[in-house]
């Protein structure tokens, strides 16, 4: 097995909204904000050659959007998605498997792309298997007032349309392959998929949601778009006890600046312990 971080540049969010109740006095500390009260995220993925099988967890935002919709955004970065791929001496119609952590438009934009002969909206991976969960997928369709804005339906039809997507059974701890158990969390959207690795022994938790940023570690730094914050505070304590008790790396999909991090317990909760790349975990 093998793993690769892939950077396929940044965007930007409202730091109130990314931090909730939290007081900007506080978290400005760790993402500082702009003028504009907007802080900058990464959009790393992960990418695992497990055997014959090269899996893509998440694909980003993609850029078939319109300019009044990426004017909320601020996209930038040089890094695409294409561009990394090939930094690691792949292509896109390498991609056996494309895992969706859940279907909010930054986790799943690139998923779906327009195809430069006609403009028709096409899988972006024409050789790859799309892997969701019925009950996310349900829950993305028919989308409650709060998350409509994330679940861009040109981003989620037209996998569905293509053939490619398969679903996952909404049950933790199920297998994905050998190397890869799937994890759930149901604070953040319902049934969002947590794709945790075993390495060499030592494991790897992909965090999506969970955990944005290595700013977000105490428990009630939890995001205003969370849809059942109270859940998320819970399933917190649960996985960061877990991260403790047994060594877990967290790989972070949305930190700008670090790509994965260690968790500890102090006196004041659990607080980040270390940071690093990937590679320097591998």
């Amino acid at each position: 097995m093998r793993l690769y971080s892939i950077d396929t540049g940044f965007f930007k969010l409202d730091g109130g909204a990314m931090f909730g109740v939290v007081p900007k006095s506080i978290w400005q500390r760790t993402n500082p904000a702009d003028e504009r009260n907007m802080c900058t995220w990464a959009a790393r993925l992960l990418l695992i050659e497990d055997g014959p099988r090269l899996i893509l967890v998440d694909t980003g935002i993609g850029n078939k959007q319109d300019e009044k919709f990426f004017s909320h955004y601020y996209r930038h970065g040089d890094a695409t998605l294409d561009s990394s791929l090939a930094a690691h001496g792949f292509h896109r119609d390498d991609i056996t498997d494309v895992f969706l952590t859940h279907l909010h438009f930054d986790h799943v934009g690139d998923a779906i792309r327009r195809s430069a002969d006609d403009g028709r909206l096409v899988p972006t991976f024409k050789n790859a298997t799309y892997w969701s969960n019925k009950q996310h997928w349900d829950w993305a369709l028919f989308p409650n007032h709060r998350e409509k804005p994330s679940f861009l339906q040109e981003n989620i039809i037209p996998i569905y349309e293509s053939g490619q997507l398969r679903f996952i059974e909404t049950e933790d701890g199920i297998q994905f392959s050998e190397n890869i158990t799937v994890r759930f969390a149901h604070g953040h959207t319902d049934a969002m998929m947590l794709p945790q690795i075993n390495y060499n022994g030592r494991t790897l938790l992909y965090m999506a949601d969970l955990l944005p940023s290595a700013g977000h570690i105490p428990i009630p730094y939890v995001m205003s778009y969370d849809v059942r914050p109270l859940v998320t505070m819970e399933e917190r304590k649960n996985y960061w006890q877990e991260a403790v008790d047994h060594e877990y790396a967290l790989f972070l999909e949305h930190d700008p600046v670090n790509e994965c991090c260690t968790i500890q317990l102090t006196e004041k909760g659990y607080r980040l312990k270390e940071t690093f790349s990937l590679n320097e975990w591998l």
